[in-house]
């Protein structure tokens, strides 16, 4: 209970301030301080949610700011409980009313690899997030199901989930808060492949270093992969290098970060960074070797396979948008050489 508080905790300040560490804490004190009230009572975890919390506390904005200046006041507290507190349900309020009435569910992954220097996938493994934003009058009664709910390890859900259904069933049964949150997570281990291939090859004598690297598709997701990148650091015995691509643009920063920003894989041919390295004077070989760090973005799909299969609504007002959609990104993405 402890971790997971922390972690809402941190969700909600990310969420009002925009960001989250020390500068951004320090210039929103009172503010940080104020939420921490709320959210904690003599000990115990109280209100967590955003869109209560956003009725008690103004988020910080250049007015309210200007006028803790002038009036002194810096305070950014409402005069008014929220709807919340008269409410069956602590993290909805009470008489909401929408002209249309829509419930979208994002299912939002990342995926952790390693591969080894010999191309062997030491590791495979997605977490991923169900969210969900929803607009709905009065007090919705909702159930999510998946098609094949065991491959999901790890599970952690919003208070508002009924943990029987699930335990039961495997069914996601919830009355939701209003707007967008993270209804679940969960992890789904020991996945055989990725979707896409790094293959570098590294080799040095006589104070210099040859670099190759090659990436393609290993796995077709049948969706567009984007954003692609391949980062390093150069080992600090490098003086210089010279490295160029056949495709994207290769940036080497003061810090010896070298950047290949490749965005798509082109169908005529295979994207290769190539290039050299000058070593230290006296050293004739390279022997610390470079993790390559990689990153991608392919919307449509979930590379986990969990699959959504229905949505619905107890009482189902007039004129309801339901939708759907699937994002996977990296996460720790290793590829060693």
């Amino acid at each position: 209970m402890g971790i997971e508080f922390l972690c809402r905790v941190a969700d909600v300040l990310s969420d009002y301030l925009e960001g989250l560490n020390e500068d951004v804490i320090k210039d929103n004190f009172v503010i940080v301080y104020e939420l921490l009230d709320e959210m904690i009572d003599n000990g115990f975890p109280l209100t967590t949610e955003p869109n209560i919390l956003r009725e008690m506390i103004a988020p910080p904005n250049i007015v309210s700011k200007m006028l803790s200046v002038v009036t002194g006041n810096s305070s950014n507290m409402s005069d008014t409980l929220p709807g919340a507190t008269a409410s069956c349900v602590p993290w909805r309020t009470t008489d909401i009313k929408y002209a249309n009435n829509e419930v979208y569910v994002d299912l939002v992954e990342e995926m952790d690899a390693i591969i080894n220097r010999d191309g062997v996938l030491v590791k495979c493994e997605v977490y991923g997030e169900v969210q969900v934003n929803s607009h709905i009058t009065g007090v919705p009664d909702l159930t999510l199901s998946f098609t094949n709910p065991s491959i999901m390890d790890d599970v952690r859900f919003h208070p508002c989930v009924r943990f029987r259904p699930w335990e039961s069933h495997h069914i996601l049964s919830f009355v939701p808060p209003d707007g967008l949150f993270k209804l679940m997570s969960y992890r789904v281990k020991k996945l055989k492949s990725t979707p896409i291939y790094v293959k570098p090859q590294i080799t040095s004598d006589d104070g210099t270093c040859r670099v190759n690297v090659m990436v393609g598709i290993r796995n077709d997701p049948g969706k567009m992969i984007d954003s692609i990148t391949v980062q390093f650091q150069l080992p600090s015995c490098v003086l210089s290098a010279d490295l160029t691509a056949n495709h994207g643009a290769v940036t080497i920063f003061s810090n010896k970060m070298c950047t290949w920003s490749i965005d798509r894989i082109p169908k005529d041919r295979a994207p290769a960074l190539s290039g050299t390295l000058m070593l230290e004077t006296g050293l004739k070989r390279l022997n610390v070797f470079p993790t390559f760090q990689v990153g991608f973005r392919i919307q449509g799909v979930a590379l986990s396979g969990l699959q959504l299969d229905k949505l619905d609504l107890r009482v189902v007002p007039s004129r309801l948008y339901k939708g759907f959609r699937a994002f996977t990104r990296s996460g720790l993405y290793e590829v060693r050489s």
